[in-house]
């Protein structure tokens, strides 16, 4: 299960909203199968419906 925590964590190189759709689509076309979002992303461009997004971008890779 992706963790969204887990991966802001471990992806220091994400600096904006859409860095952090980036890495949530390598992590989808790796094979993870599930997406949890347990906070929410700490940029100053992270949109109000961050969570449709995030779920939009995890999801389009299937």
């Amino acid at each position: 299960m992706l963790w969204l925590s887990e991966v802001l964590l471990q992806s220091p190189e994400a600096e904006s909203f859409e860095d952090l759709k980036d890495v949530i689509t390598q992590r989808a076309a790796a094979g993870e199968r599930f997406f949890r979002m347990d906070i929410k992303p700490p940029f100053s461009d992270t949109p109000p419906d961050w969570e449709d997004r995030l779920e939009a971008v995890f999801t389009a890779v299937r």
